[in-house]
């Protein structure tokens, strides 16, 4: 990140709305609700104004495609926490639930199975190094510290795992080559 120019706004419209068409057919290719990309677009562009108020990025495409990564798994998380929240408790007030049909409701438990049979699949490294970065919000110097590994590992099998995560989940099932992706492969120890 640098110093903050004369503006953000000049900034955002210069170096992030001409990456509109960009972000667009990323959303369509990792959302499958489509509906759903203006808002996420939206939301995406708004967290990446708040945080050029604070300092600009360096790469503002590489910058805009990682705010757009990390929202879509924020918005899995969240909606892994509602669909179980939704499954474990049917005694509780309906008060959310009325407002989604049966349809949703099936959907968001097939989707929850998925992410968590996709999740099992992973190594136990990258299930670990998933978990403590993206669910318990460590650093990537915690993480490496508390799994006794080398900071690039930690960064490899969270991207690893991330990208099998996505195929599996969005892409609807196992691609080619995948599977040994999910248990870090057969020569990998695991440990840097």
């Amino acid at each position: 990140m640098h110093d903050i120019g004369p503006s953000v706004d000049d900034w955002f419209e210069a170096e992030i709305l001409p990456h509109e068409a960009a972000l667009t057919h990323y959303l369509k290719r990792v959302w499958a609700n489509h509906a759903d990309i203006a808002d996420l677009r939206q939301e995406i562009y708004i967290r990446v104004y708040e945080s050029a108020s604070r300092g600009l990025p360096d790469s503002p495409r590489a910058f805009l495609i990682a705010t757009a990564r990390h929202l879509i798994v924020d918005r899995v998380r969240r909606e892994r926490i509602v669909s179980i929240d939704f499954t474990q408790d049917f005694a509780a007030p309906n008060v959310l639930i009325d407002w989604l049909s049966p349809e949703r409701r099936l959907s968001a438990r097939q989707e929850l199975r998925s992410l968590s049979d996709a999740f099992d699949r992973l190594s136990a490294d990258c299930r670990a190094v998933i978990w403590l970065r993206r669910v318990a919000g460590l650093s990537q110097r915690e993480v490496a510290t508390q799994l006794d590994m080398q900071e690039g590992t930690v960064a490899s099998h969270l991207c690893r795992g991330l990208l099998v995560l996505t195929k599996m989940v969005l892409g609807n099932g196992m691609e080619s080559g995948a599977q040994d992706d999910a248990r870090g492969g057969d020569n990998e120890t695991g440990h840097g």
